[in-house]
C-alpha cells in the first residue's frame, strides 16, 4: 500500500486499498441483493400463506421459517454442502455456489425470508379482503388491484421485514465462514 497524497488521492487511495472498506463494500452489497431477494420472496410467500384455500399451509409455513429456528451452523453445513456439489444426487455439472457472490447472496436471502414471511403475515392478518373485492367488482384486474389496493396497505409489513433481512444480512458471520471465498471478507467475518 502506498502512501496517500495531500490532495483529495486519500479518499480514492483509502477506497481501493482498504481492507475494512472493501470488507463494507461487500456486506452493503451482498447485504442489499439479499434484501431485495429475500423481501420479494418472502412477500410472495406471504400472501399465498395468507390465503385460506392453500393446502398445507401450516407445514409450509413452518418449513419457511425454520431457518429462524434451525441453528445458523447446522444451516451454513448444509449451505455448504449443497452449494459444493448442488446436482451431485441427479449426476449434473451445474457448477459450485460456494465461493461466489451468487451463493453468498442465496445464502443470506434464506436466513432473511423468515423475517419477511413474518412481518408481512402480521401486516396480512389485520387486511380486509373486501377491498380486494370491491376492487374487483370496480373492474380492477388482479395486478392493478396488488399494485393500488393490497401493496400500498402492506408496504410497511414488507419495509419492516426488508429492515429485518438487511440487519440479519449484515450481521451474518456464519455462512460468510463456510461460504465465501477469502476475499469476499464482510465486515463480520473481518472483524
Amino acid at each position: 500500500m502506498q502512501a496517500p497524497d495531500a490532495g483529495t488521492g486519500w479518499w480514492s487511495d483509502m477506497w481501493r486499498n482498504s481492507t475494512w472498506v472493501r470488507a463494507a463494500k461487500n456486506s452493503i452489497l451482498v447485504g442489499f441483493w439479499a434484501t431485495i431477494l429475500a423481501t420479494v420472496l418472502g412477500t410472495l410467500a406471504a400472501l399465498g400463506l395468507s390465503r385460506p384455500e392453500m393446502p398445507w399451509r401450516r407445514v409450509i409455513m413452518a418449513i419457511l421459517i425454520s431457518p429462524m429456528i434451525v441453528p445458523i451452523i447446522i444451516i451454513a453445513t448444509g449451505m455448504f454442502f449443497f452449494y459444493s456439489d448442488p446436482c451431485g444426487i441427479i449426476g449434473a455439472n451445474c457448477g459450485k455456489l460456494t465461493s461466489t457472490y451468487t451463493g453468498l447472496i442465496l445464502a443470506h436471502a434464506t436466513l432473511g425470508i423468515p423475517f419477511v414471511i413474518i412481518t408481512v403475515t402480521a401486516t396480512l392478518s389485520g387486511f380486509d379482503q373486501s377491498l380486494i373485492r370491491a376492487a374487483h367488482s370496480l373492474g380492477a384486474n388482479p395486478r392493478t388491484t396488488f399494485f393500488k389496493v393490497v401493496m400500498p396497505l402492506i408496504l410497511p409489513g414488507i419495509i419492516s421485514g426488508a429492515l429485518f433481512a438487511f440487519a440479519t444480512s449484515f450481521d451474518e458471520v456464519v455462512a460468510v465462514l463456510f461460504l465465501a471465498a477469502p476475499d469476499q471478507q464482510t465486515i463480520p467475518r473481518q472483524m
